[in-house]
């Protein structure tokens, strides 16, 4: 209890105020339709977000008079586009949806999007209303760069959390798992593929699995490459987590779990078929859907297990950001102030579409009666924040990383050698960050 507590007092009140960055004094300068008749374009990551943003679009044009051109696309192909468009030098949107876990450190090193500092300073262009003090001290230290520029401002955050069948557990009498090596014997304890039950699931799928591993080697006080790119890959920690990673997809996992990304694996824990899923805490909302799931009712939403040597729970998420580039700067910032305000955040918990980075929105929606969020996952997200790490190395090569890492986890899955799985990585990746990080 004590540590729930003080991981609620963290989300709910560890606002954080920059140094030198201060709310705008006067709200006389402030305007919502200050650009009444222009137009910007919104490239964004198809989320529960995106859709909350793209349904309620008409009321930021209706107070602002700014026209908003705005499209969702799929993860991957997003990324594709936002390369391909910097790259020309000219890209078409004025807003766009950044994964810092994916991109924060290009960004750092080509200065492609807008210091928002300079905004967040105008009483002009920034509302009085905003706050920025009210956005959690984990979303805007994850929001800036190693030379103080906030070049994102965070839509998002995602915490690694356990999802758990509380009448699974219950029907076999087994506990919560009270450290990431007891993961282990709950999976086999609750593993009945005779009942098409898996103990146990998580992303294997090249790629989206590097992510499960990098979550799991926080356990071990290691992350896979250090902010100061010391590299770890073929650490005794390393191992440990793979071999972890690999005796829980190898033996509990459904089969073709080496094809699963998180919606597969969301899927599979929705219609009862497994009896834990190890993922981010954003993809909750179809989990207590009766026309989506079967578990209604059942889902537990449990703390990640701490590892050998540390607690700490991955950490992930989304934000919006102004291209250097664009012409339209000013409606720009507006935009992100309203798909970023109090209102939009708290609307955005509400609905289940996300865990967003305001403190205000978890107060907002613990004292509202009509909220359909689910307590227990308010308390994880509560008690994940104080613990949370990121994941993912910062460095320009995430995806490649992400890639090579990923061949050999699935492998792993497979049947291959976690340490041998793990030097081939390290040694094809090598070249690859001297080369990207020079």
């Amino acid at each position: 209890m004590k540590r729930m507590m003080l991981g609620r007092r963290a989300l709910l009140g560890a606002g954080m105020t920059m140094a030198g960055l201060h709310r705008p004094a006067a709200a006389a300068g402030f305007d919502w339709t200050r650009y009444k008749g222009q137009r910007i374009e919104v490239l964004l990551q198809k989320s529960p977000r995106a859709d909350l943003l793209l349904a309620r679009q008409k009321e930021f044009e209706e107070r602002t008079g700014i026209e908003v051109s705005a499209e969702q696309v799929p993860e991957q192909q997003q990324r594709q586009k936002f390369m391909i468009e910097f790259a020309s030098g000219r890209p078409s949107f004025d807003v766009v949806s950044v994964a810092p876990h994916v991109q924060k450190r290009l960004l750092s090193k080509t200065k492609w999007m807008q210091d928002l500092r300079p905004l967040l300073q105008d009483a002009e262009a920034t509302s009085p209303d905003f706050d920025f003090a009210d956005f959690a001290a984990t979303s805007v230290s994850y929001a800036t760069q190693p030379d103080g520029r906030v070049d994102m401002l965070m839509h998002n955050i995602d915490y690694n959390i356990l999802y758990w069948n509380k009448a699974m557990f219950a029907e076999k009498g087994v506990a919560y798992p009270t450290s990431l090596g007891a993961l282990v014997e709950t999976a086999r304890a609750l593993h009945d593929p005779a009942r098409g039950i898996a103990g146990f699931v998580a992303r294997g799928l090249k790629n989206a699995n590097s992510a499960v591993w990098s979550a799991m080697l926080l356990g071990w006080g290691r992350y896979g490459i250090d902010p100061d790119l010391t590299v770890h890959t073929t650490s005794p920690e390393a191992v440990a987590a793979a071999q972890l990673y690999q005796t829980l997809m190898r033996n509990y996992a459904p089969v073709g779990v080496s094809g699963y990304n998180w919606n597969e694996s969301q899927t599979t824990f929705a219609q009862g078929r497994a009896a834990m899923w190890m993922d981010a805490c954003g993809f909750a909302q179809p989990l207590e859907d009766p026309k989506k799931s079967r578990v209604v009712g059942n889902v537990g939403y449990g703390l990640i297990p701490p590892g050998p040597v540390a607690h700490h729970s991955g950490l992930s998420g989304d934000a919006l950001s102004i291209p250097a580039a664009s012409r339209r700067q000013g409606p720009a910032w507006f935009y992100i102030q309203w798909a970023c305000g109090k209102e939009m955040m708290a609307r955005q918990l509400a609905s289940g579409a996300g865990a967003p980075p305001r403190n205000s929105a978890y107060a907002a929606v613990r004292v509202n009666p009509a909220s359909q969020v689910p307590a227990a996952w308010l308390d994880c997200v509560a008690e994940s924040a104080p613990i949370a790490r990121p994941h993912h190395p910062q460095i320009v090569a995430v995806t490649e990383y992400r890639d090579i890492f990923g061949i050999g986890l699935t492998n792993m899955i497979g049947g291959a050698d976690p340490a041998t799985e793990l030097a081939r990585a390290t040694a094809q990746f090598m070249p690859i960050l001297e080369r990207t990080e020079k």
